[in-house]
């Protein structure tokens, strides 16, 4: 376990975001290889299917996102507590609902596959691909579920670089086995799309074995030995709360991805190479949001962990620190992509494809949206670590279904294809005013996941434990500069952020 409540707030940010970062670069380049060998080995109508396929998987991955998330969140309040047996009946109830949930995920999934797929305006030449492809991906569901249960536990724990290592692992396991099974090299069976997921399915299954071994061997916190088997029996109280505070975070990810789904369905509508545009330039987009996911976990498990020791002083450090750093990491990948995107748009299309000049237009509407939605991602990850969950829902539901699908829809009939690519940048700067404001306004601080955990505010000022390393200079006027503009307070009002009393 790592503390995250003492030190310095810049540099401890960037050494837990790194392996975060790592693993989700991992997870990507694993998407792009996946997308690149079916799409230069089976076309792109393969491609398409995929893309609509991968949809409806992140749609489904929703309905367990709240729990491990909630867990979490419970996991790193209860460290900074320092109260280990909650750690440990946080993890018991969460196994057992966890491993139910995901299960019934993945029969549901399977069984209505070609129902979903025939809703969302599959093109009739990539959906038969779809099925198979999705299908075999539902079979994967709970075990590929619960390796990210464990990976989001172990962050919460303050521990990101293990989660990283075995993602190592998973993902060149992968990436070996996509193309045996695809096209049928040497002893491996030509699977075509199904080899795709069957090589997901194989790698997930296996590192999930090895990751729970090496627990074990570690006797981490997140493993329970035959005397703590009694755990796994339900505790209503914390079953309670991964309930009432996982299922808005859950329905989150079902917004998003239940929007992703609609916006799907409007690209399908112009035929084939638009959709294939539309997916290779997905590819990159989930690249740009990379720094500020991972910042958004490094700030929500050191909130979560500082929540507990009731240092709000240092969480509303946290979220100034970390909004600044999200802007300008998320601007960097941006401005490359934009220098070199005839090139990259070459590894999803190939060359002289009629999906590439369109792929360019896409981003020339849409890359740079993803500025403010990284900072609004931090500010929602800082406010859900207390425990306020469902203020950044309400956030989502408006940005997404009340403003960025009517716009895209409403104007479609002027603007054709230009009105669904607006749409993006339109809602993301919906998100960050709303993130802004119920950071500066909302009673957020005043949220707990559960009762146990101390409401109290212990000011801290940057410095560590006695004989810890002080907060850098930089990083405390990056701090203070942020929160001034993100509150707009002045300097010696009584209910700014970090003060005595929480702002209503």
């Amino acid at each position: 376990m790592a503390n995250l409540t003492t030190g310095p707030i810049g540099p401890t940010l960037v050494k837990f975001a790194l392996p975060v970062l790592g693993t989700n670069v991992l997870q990507s380049l694993n998407g792009t290889a996946n997308a690149i060998w079916v799409s230069h080995a089976l076309g792109s109508a393969a491609l398409t299917a995929t893309t609509n396929a991968n949809t409806i998987f992140f749609l489904m991955l929703g309905s367990v996102f709240g729990i491990t998330m909630a867990a979490n969140l419970l996991i790193g309040q209860a460290i900074g507590a320092e109260d280990r047996p909650l750690a440990k009946r946080v993890v018991g109830a969460a196994i057992v609902f966890f491993l139910i949930v995901s299960i019934a995920v993945g029969a549901i999934g399977y069984t209505f596959t070609p129902a979903i797929l025939t809703a969302m305006q599959t093109p009739a030449e990539a959906k038969i691909d779809a099925i198979i492809y999705l299908r075999v991906i539902f079979m994967a569901i709970p075990f590929m579920y619960f390796f990210s249960f464990v990976q989001m536990a172990q962050r919460g724990t303050g521990d990101s670089k293990t989660p990283f290592y075995f993602s190592l692992f998973a993902v060149a396991l992968e990436v070996c086995l996509n193309p045996l099974l695809i096209m049928g090299i040497g002893p491996f069976p030509k699977m075509g799309i199904a080899g795709s997921a069957t090589a997901t399915l194989v790698s997930q299954t296996l590192t999930l074995g090895l990751i729970i071994i090496w627990l074990y061997r570690k006797d981490s916190i997140l493993v329970l030995k035959r005397a703590e088997w009694g755990l796994l029996k339900p505790d209503f109280g914390i079953m309670k709360t991964l309930v009432t505070k996982g299922l808005p975070m859950g329905l989150q990810m079902f917004v998003i991805s239940g929007a992703s789904v609609i916006m799907t369905r409007f690209v399908n509508s112009y035929g084939t190479e638009t959709a294939a545009a539309y997916g290779a330039a997905i590819q990159l987009w989930t690249y740009v949001q990379m720094p500020a996911m991972a910042l958004g976990m490094a700030c929500s498990s050191m909130a979560a962990q500082n929540v507990g020791a009731g240092k709000m002083d240092r969480v509303d450090k946290v979220a100034g620190i970390g909004v600044i750093y999200a802007a300008l990491l998320s601007a960097g990948p941006i401005a490359i992509i934009y220098l070199i995107e005839p090139i990259v748009l070459r590894l999803f299309l190939p060359a002289g494809s009629p999906s590439i000049p369109i792929a360019i237009h896409i981003n020339n509407f849409v890359l740079w949206g993803f500025i403010p939605f990284g900072m609004s991602f931090i500010l929602s990850g800082i406010v859900r670590a207390t425990g306020s969950v469902t203020p950044p829902l309400i956030a989502m539901v408006i940005s997404l279904w009340v403003i960025r699908i009517p716009f895209a829809l409403s104007l479609q009939p002027t603007l054709g294809a230009d009105a669904i690519w607006w749409s993006f940048p339109l809602g993301s700067m919906a998100s960050l005013i709303m993130a802004m404001a119920w950071f500066r306004w909302g009673p957020w601080r005043k949220e707990r996941l559960l009762d146990t955990i101390p409401h109290g505010d212990a000011p801290d000022t940057g410095h560590g434990a006695p004989g810890g390393v002080e907060e850098t200079e930089a990083a405390e006027v990056a701090a203070k500069a942020a929160r001034d503009t993100l509150t707009g307070s002045d300097r010696s009002g009584p209910n700014r952020p970090g003060s005595e009393v929480p702002a209503e």
